[in-house]
């Protein structure tokens, strides 16, 4: 009869620890090396500003009355410093979404004062890609190793066949065998971070008509086809992982460490 109490008592116990609380009272002071350290941390080699100039033709599942809202985005896909050049690579694409207004006859057709809508929205993607030149290194990137092939053989001697004096002897290379060295570097290659992008656009409709059956209201037509040029101006950091000698006097600077009111 004992048992069952106390095996309630003792889950009723475990219910209270779950809803506990705890609070730390020892300060923990992380050991820090002191003297001269070589670590390995992204080094920043350039920032440049790139002004990308774009010209898009966009064609519309479906009529468009109007465009209402578009909203923009800069996506990178490739960011690639060719070493030992100066050069750099960039390709990506503005992915764009429309929010427009379709007409909608199913819902009431147009007369010469009123016209329906319904609001959609399209997403494209439009390509972009440049090559630019860093004209000037913040730091200088470390070059690209070159791997080496080496090949070399051992001398081997063997008596001569009959016709030559027998007190003389072939000495040569081992053509059943193949020595070699071969060195491989795995350098660290350049990446690049998009720090921020800026984009000028203006988009025109090209096909725009009016609208079928008595016309519509007043200057009103759609159209399926925009013809738009962006100016796209982007910052982009240019790093490389390369080792780097830091130093430290002291690792008990307790000052550092301090309670937050």
């Amino acid at each position: 009869m004992s048992e069952p109490k106390k095996d309630k008592h003792t889950n009723e116990c475990v219910a209270e620890t779950r809803n506990c609380e705890c609070e730390s009272h020892i300060e923990h002071h992380p050991h820090v090396s002191i003297g001269k350290i070589v670590t390995k941390v992204p080094v920043v080699l350039a920032e440049l500003c790139l002004q990308i100039n774009i010209d898009a033709l966009i064609t519309f599942p479906e009529p468009v009355l109007e465009i209402k809202d578009i909203k923009k985005s800069v996506k990178l896909t490739q960011c690639r410093l060719l070493l030992p050049t100066n050069k750099l690579f960039i390709k990506g694409f503005v992915r764009k979404n429309i929010q427009y207004a379709a007409p909608c006859p199913d819902i009431e057709m147009h007369t010469a004062k009123t016209v329906a809508s319904e609001i959609h929205s399209y997403t494209v993607d439009v390509p972009f890609q440049c090559v630019t030149e860093v004209k000037k290194f913040l730091t200088c990137p470390v070059m690209p190793e070159t791997n080496h092939r080496n090949e070399f053989d051992f001398l081997i001697s063997k008596p001569l066949p009959t016709g030559y004096p027998e007190k003389d002897e072939l000495q040569t290379k081992d053509l059943s065998q193949f020595h070699q060295e071969s060195i491989q570097h795995y350098n660290e290659l350049p990446f690049c971070e998009l720090v921020c992008s800026k984009i000028i656009e203006w988009d025109e409709a090209i096909d725009r008509q009016p609208l079928p059956k008595g016309g519509g209201p007043l200057d009103e037509g759609y159209f399926t086809k925009i013809e738009e040029k962006m100016v796209v101006d982007i910052t982009i950091k240019v790093l490389q992982k390369q080792q780097i000698r830091v130093s430290s006097t002291t690792n008990d600077d307790h000052d550092c460490f301090h309670h937050c009111d």
